[in-house]
């Protein structure tokens, strides 16, 4: 019998003869497995079950997405309240919703080729713990400048968990498992989420203040707040501590001892059994995994090397194969962040409004876009300090945090048909009915049936997971991350061009915004339409075939 060393080096040959995998599935041309204990990763994955250790890092994904959503939409309620204090400009508004999706957009790229070099957990644990240490140090911040410098490097460190969580978190599942895995990520992100709206009200509306004479700054329950919006990530970032490395990136490192140790660890957390029971005793290398570009960098010239090595990684997500779909999912995200995030950045602010409003002419018709309008004015063309905001109304607590609760509800409603109902469908639903919200928000003068409509559009955002799931399944393991880094950057970078539109257009085009937000949304839904169909099974040979098989079916690989 040909023992197992022999056929493996036989089996790392034919690899080398495969051809290229159009979405990062595994597909086997043929396979070696001269015994039981030995397969390839996808197969090894099965073994583990599903138990403690897949919800334990389902719970730590769900929460890093979460912080991703404390750190960056925080400011929006922080704005308002600090109005009095920092004398913000609308314009000055603007550019601080839009800083931390700045830094993101910044470095997702290099994120994301760091990710698929060097490790996924390498990149989101220290990222996570600095973006803490921001936060810390802009919670002290005493001028616009110095806030903003603080919220980029936050940002910047928010963009290495916010893409790279999702390869991070896929890759600890198998196929049939994945985009429930990531959904139900989705699901924890969205009862994260609602820490937004309840640290917002256990905080801000306090009257507490105390004097930092060395800054020269008052200490206020919204500088707190800041503080408060990072701790989850600060948690998250401890945790991996105890979380490892991704098995599927360590194996395409050919660290093969490391990914069965690891594999060994999770099998006996899940299954209870001894780690030395699991039954693999060899993990091969997929066809994705066997494909993996090695990556060096020149010690002697560092800088070249490294954004050499990042063009090399990035060049092929724009190839003739891969240019269609990266340009589609970019285009997607961008209208998608535009809105959803652009958009939130206003919501406290003119939600804020719509409540004073209503309690001082309760039963009154107006249009939202007039009531915002009027607020804006009377903030503006004053100089009265009692005119300015110091709380906000409790109702605008109430109705974010309700669409809080709409995210939760949505992401559950996704996880139990995402393995049913094609991904393509659940976008373009999701994305057409937000937009006719959007539409109907400004069409509508019932103030409160407004702000239900602005919920609505504000739901959008729903999309985004489900967009983030179908990319990891479009591309091979060695353009994941890249892949999703690429696609959340542009998405971010729609976040920005929102905010500041948004904020440019409100005091005087304050409807031709909802109208725009609206249908570019539907047009977007349309779009999906085009992204093509992730291969969702393995094309596999017998798994025992004679040695020679192996050499002719080697010569027949070759030629082809």
């Amino acid at each position: 019998m040909t023992n197992s060393h022999d056929i493996t080096g036989i089996s790392e040959k034919i690899d080398d003869h495969r051809g290229s995998v159009d979405s990062g599935v595994t597909i086997s041309t043929i396979e070696i497995l001269p015994e039981k204990n030995v397969e390839y990763f996808e197969k090894a994955l099965e073994h583990l079950k599903f138990g403690q250790f897949n919800i334990f890092i389902i719970l730590i994904s769900g929460m890093v997405l979460a912080n991703v959503l404390l750190e960056t939409l925080g400011i929006s309620f922080v704005l308002p309240v600090s109005q009095c204090e920092l004398n913000w400009t609308i314009e000055e508004k603007g550019i601080l919703s839009a800083v931390g999706f700045i830094g993101i957009i910044i470095s997702s790229h290099l994120w994301g080729f760091l990710a698929d070099t060097m490790g996924r957990r390498k990149v989101i644990r220290p990222t996570l713990i600095m973006g803490f240490v921001f936060s810390v140090l802009s919670s002290f911040s005493n001028s616009f400048g110095v806030l903003v410098t603080f919220r980029l490097l936050n940002g910047i460190c928010v963009s290495g968990g916010s893409a790279t969580i999702y390869a991070y978190l896929g890759e600890f599942h198998t196929l049939k498992n994945r985009d429930r895995a990531i959904m139900c990520a989705a699901i924890i992100f969205g009862f994260g989420s609602i820490m937004l709206p309840a640290i917002a009200w256990l905080i801000i509306n306090r009257e507490w203040m105390f004097y930092i004479p060395l800054i020269d700054v008052m200490y206020k329950p919204w500088r707190l707040f800041m503080v408060v919006c990072a701790v989850p990530g600060l948690i998250c970032g401890l945790a991996l501590f105890k979380l490892p490395e991704s098995p599927k990136f360590l194996l395409s490192s050919g660290r093969e001892d490391e990914t069965l140790e690891i594999l060994k660890n999770i099998y006996a957390t899940n299954t209870g059994n001894d780690r030395d029971c699991f039954p693999v005793s060899q993990v091969l290398k997929d066809i994705d995994i066997a494909m993996l570009p090695k990556t060096a960098i020149d010690k002697s010239n560092p800088v070249a090397s490294l954004l050499k090595a990042m063009w090399n990684q990035t060049a092929p997500l724009f190839s003739r194969e891969y240019i269609r779909i990266t340009l589609l999912v970019c285009l997607i995200q961008f209208i998608i962040f535009a809105t959803s995030n652009g958009m939130y950045m206003w919501f406290p602010d003119i939600l804020n409004s719509v409540m004073k409003y209503e309690t001082a002419n309760e039963g009154q018709s107006a249009y939202i876009c007039d009531i915002y309008k009027k607020t804006l004015d009377e903030i503006y063309n004053t100089t009265m300090v009692n005119e300015c905001i110091t709380k906000l109304e409790i109702q605008t607590y109430t109705y974010s945090l309700l669409l809080e609760l709409t995210y939760i509800l949505g992401f559950v409603v996704f996880s139990l048909i995402i393995n049913t109902v094609p991904k393509i469908y659940i976008i373009w639903f999701t994305l057409c009915a937000c937009g006719a919200a959007g539409i109907a928000t400004v069409s509508t003068d019932i103030p409160m049936l407004a702000i239900c409509f602005y919920l609505g559009l504000l739901s959008c955002g729903l999309a985004i997971n489900v967009l983030g799931s179908s990319t990891v399944g479009l591309y091979p393991t060695r353009l994941r991350a890249m892949a999703v880094c690429i696609s959340l950057m542009m998405g971010r970078l729609g976040s920005v061009v929102g905010a500041n539109y948004i904020g440019a257009l409100l005091k005087n085009n304050c409807e031709v915004s909802f109208y725009a937000c609206g249908a570019t949304l539907i047009v977007a839904g349309f779009l999906a339409f085009l992204v093509p169909k992730p291969i969702t099974g393995n094309i596999e040979a017998p798994k025992r075939i004679s040695l020679v098989s192996v050499v002719s079916m080697n010569s027949m690989v070759g030629r082809n």
